[in-house]
């Protein structure tokens, strides 16, 4: 019963007590788009110029957008196009758009049903062979007489994944009569396209957009902007906002990472019944976002990425100097154990370099002379966080009781 009126009195306090922290959270939230975004005066010009043709009925370019996390690269495309939509909305001239994060939608099934949705041609999320779904968006679009853009943010992780994907998408003009299709591709690897297959290079005739990180003083104008609606007046301890810019500029100028900084610092000073922000609220939140991530992406990895990570762990457990095949065999001797099917010693390297680009591990290239190279490789991650992870994954725990790790 205690327990019971212990978190009445939580929702009680946030109900009935005046918030000296927070006017609308919304605002710093990772979904809120802003009708104007600082220091992106050109990217606005720069993709309009590239997109008018659209509302003449011609055909613009495809678009490639580079720059690192956080760079404004996805709000500054979004509000492009729905500028665009409306303009052209208000001539009555035939425009739409579709908009993937290929993070959730990463195979030509999928990505080909969600036109279809985008464009209200019905056809079910899975089941259909997949050249009944193409053909019908093929046929559904040309019904519409339009000009389609199709945005996909982090593209690289489609083609990752379905390269078959994009080499369909850069051919679909080929075979639409009276509509066309324009592709906007986003990713942070700037050296994308250059991993692409000649072909969809070819087919692809882009333009590109880069995006330079945020300076500091720029990543101050943006939380600015943001507090100004989101938080009371004097919320703000002096130099908080100077300090979330500050660590945003260290993280390749990422303005997302400046604002959940502000977000999640203001949470926990709201949560101590504190009346302003202080400079320790943001030192607390860094902790809270780092730990949050990682559990995150460690969460999500597919159970063949976490055996190859639990290799590492328990190799680096017993050794100070773990290479590749030491892995390997650990790794081995993971999948007999809870009868996992045993990839090869190349693949086992590639989730290897996912994991480094993931910065869960480092993988460095040593010379071992006439012997040839290899790599050595260390977790840069804390073991405890690793094992507590892996552990929730019963099959994995298994190999932890086997190993005494």
């Amino acid at each position: 019963m205690d327990e019971h009126s212990n978190i009445d009195s939580i929702f009680d306090k946030y109900l009935d007590e005046d918030n000296p922290i927070f006017i609308n959270r919304e605002i710093l939230s990772p979904n809120y788009v802003p009708e104007y975004l600082p220091h992106r005066e050109d990217k606005f010009e720069e993709m309009a110029k590239i997109l008018g043709p659209a509302l003449r009925g011609g055909s613009p370019s495809n678009i490639f957008i580079y720059g690192t996390t956080g760079t404004g690269k996805t709000a500054v495309t979004k509000y492009v196009l729905k500028k665009l939509k409306k303009k052209a909305d208000e001539r009555e001239i035939e425009f739409s758009f579709s908009f993937f994060n290929c993070q959730h939608i990463d195979t030509k099934y999928r990505v080909f049903a969600q036109l279809c949705d985008d464009i209200a041609v019905d056809v079910p999320f899975t089941g259909l062979h997949f050249d009944i779904v193409y053909q019908k968006f093929k046929e559904g679009l040309d019904e519409l007489k339009t000009l389609h853009i199709i945005v996909l943010d982090e593209v690289d992780s489609l083609y990752r994944k379905s390269t078959e994907s994009l080499y369909i998408l850069t051919r679909l003009n080929s075979e639409l009569v009276q509509s066309k299709i324009g592709i906007i591709g986003i990713t942070n690897d700037v050296n994308f396209k250059e991993t692409l297959d000649p072909r969809i290079r070819s087919s692809l005739s882009e333009e590109e957009i880069v995006f330079s990180p945020y300076t500091a003083e720029q990543l101050k104008d943006i939380l600015n902007q943001r507090v100004e609606k989101a938080l009371n007046k004097d919320a703000l301890e002096f130099g908080v906002l100077n300090l979330c810019a500050a660590i945003g500029a260290q993280q390749h100028g990422d303005a997302r990472r400046s604002i959940d900084l502000l977000r999640v610092a203001a949470e926990l000073a709201e949560r101590e019944g504190a009346e302003k922000v202080t400079e320790l609220h943001v030192r607390k939140a860094q902790q809270v976002i780092e730990r949050n991530t990682v559990v995150e992406v460690l969460s999500s990895l597919p159970i063949q990425t976490k055996a190859v990570l639990q290799a590492i762990f328990i190799g680096e457990s017993k050794s100070e100097e773990l290479n590749t095949g030491d892995v390997y065999d650990i790794y081995s001797s993971i999948c007999k154990l809870i009868r996992l099917d045993r990839l090869t010693p190349r693949r086992v390297s590639d989730l290897i370099n996912e994991l480094d680009m993931l910065g869960l591990v480092t993988a460095r290239v040593i010379s071992k002379g006439r012997y040839g190279r290899s790599k050595r490789i260390n977790l840069t991650i804390p073991k405890a966080q690793v094992k507590e992870i892996l552990e929730k994954d019963f099959r994995l725990s298994k190999v932890f009781e086997e190993n005494s790790v």
